[in-house]
């Protein structure tokens, strides 16, 4: 059952919270203008920090239906939109001959008809849905060409998408519509004057403590604050890819799986692969400096207490 969109900041931190997403004040901010003023909303960010997450929880949260385009080098409207079914409208052709059909303005017809349409994500998010206006989420646009961000101007300007076999298809009610880079790449300053915009950083130690206990119930205190503070001083290391809150949960989960309570030397060497994904990282925080900075962390926690 779609929910109403809310009305205030506050209800907005309510409502990704009920979905278990923690976020901080300016976040909630721009998702709720975005979603008052009916504008797409672009976030950027390291991999990781969550702004893909933001989309599947609006879904949930307001019971909107999720349509993901995921985004990739080369992607092209056949993939993005729709293409025909070619193979079935070839049988079609075939079966009117066989039976003598000679009208070809009514073969034509029938072979264009909404039956032989393969409708890709972007068509459907402008389709009506029972359920409300669908949260449409635009994955790491950064990895296409400048060509489909071209393409997007034209849908998220009218959300609408012309077919030239069928006509124009508009949606009745415009979705909800989220787009993330990575920021592999700069997007074009015309794709981001049509969206609000928000840097998705890193979370600070408390939030992210929070998005433990909030995702990882299981996971003792302890060993929630160790993490927390060993992963907020790896992201002040010069690492070719910090921990996001992705590797973060990865990472106490796996821990929570060894039935560790606190974090020790041996155990971080040995899953030092969970959290970073690059050897050079790996290779600089194992062995004496991960054992330095266990010690470290539980000092200050000890301190703290």
């Amino acid at each position: 059952m779609p929910k109403s969109l809310p009305t205030s900041i506050d209800e907005t931190v309510e409502l990704l919270s009920s979905e278990s997403y923690i976020a901080d004040r300016p976040l909630a901010t721009v998702v709720y203008l975005a979603l008052k003023m009916g504008r797409p909303l672009f976030l950027e960010g390291e991999a990781g920090v969550g702004k893909t997450e933001i989309a599947k929880v609006l879904s949930a949260a307001l019971g909107r239906d999720l349509i993901r385009l995921q985004c990739y080098e080369g992607l092209d409207l056949s993939a993005a939109v729709y293409e025909w079914n070619y193979s079935a409208q070839m049988i079609e052709i075939r079966m009117a001959e066989a039976e003598g059909v000679d009208d070809r303005d009514r073969l034509q017809s029938d072979i264009f008809s909404d039956r032989f349409l393969i409708k890709r994500p972007l068509l459907k998010a402008l389709e009506p849905h029972t359920s409300g206006a669908p949260v449409l989420l635009i994955d790491e646009l950064d990895r296409t060409d400048e060509a489909f961000e071209a393409f997007l101007l034209e849908v998220l300007s009218d959300y609408q998408i012309t077919i030239p076999e069928i006509g124009t298809v508009t949606a009745p009610e415009p979705p909800i519509v989220i787009i993330t880079s990575n920021r592999t790449r700069e997007v074009h300053d015309a794709l981001k004057r049509r969206c609000l915009y928000h840097w998705v950083g890193y979370p600070n130690a408390e939030r992210e403590l929070d998005i433990i206990k909030r995702k990882k119930p299981e996971v003792g205190d302890q060993l929630a604050q160790e993490v927390v503070g060993f992963i907020q001083a790896l992201r002040g290391k010069d690492l070719f890819k910090s921990p996001g809150v992705a590797e973060t949960l990865d990472w106490v989960s796996a821990l929570n799986e060894l039935n560790a309570l606190a974090l020790d030397p041996k155990t971080v060497n040995d899953t030092l692969g969970v959290l970073l994904k690059y050897q050079d990282d790996i290779a600089r925080m194992e062995g004496s400096e991960a054992k330095r900075l266990v010690e470290q962390i539980q000092s200050e926690i000890r301190n703290r207490a």
